[in-house]
């Protein structure tokens, strides 16, 4: 699995502030770190998987 950037919040400017926009750039950029940890997760899963499968050598 590649290891994706964390996202970035939207610019001050990015977001109108009104309330009206559907879906808002906060609701993309939630979404998209909602996936990022979730992968991120399942990354140390399977690093730490690994690790306990590995033969342990002295």
């Amino acid at each position: 699995m590649a290891v994706s950037e964390k996202p970035l919040p939207p610019a001050d400017d990015d977001c109108c502030g009104g309330g009206a926009c559907n879906p808002c750039v906060w609701d993309h950029y939630y979404a998209e770190l909602k996936k990022w940890r979730l992968a991120q997760a399942e990354l140390k899963a399977q690093q730490e998987q690994s690790q306990e499968s590995a033969p342990e050598s002295k």
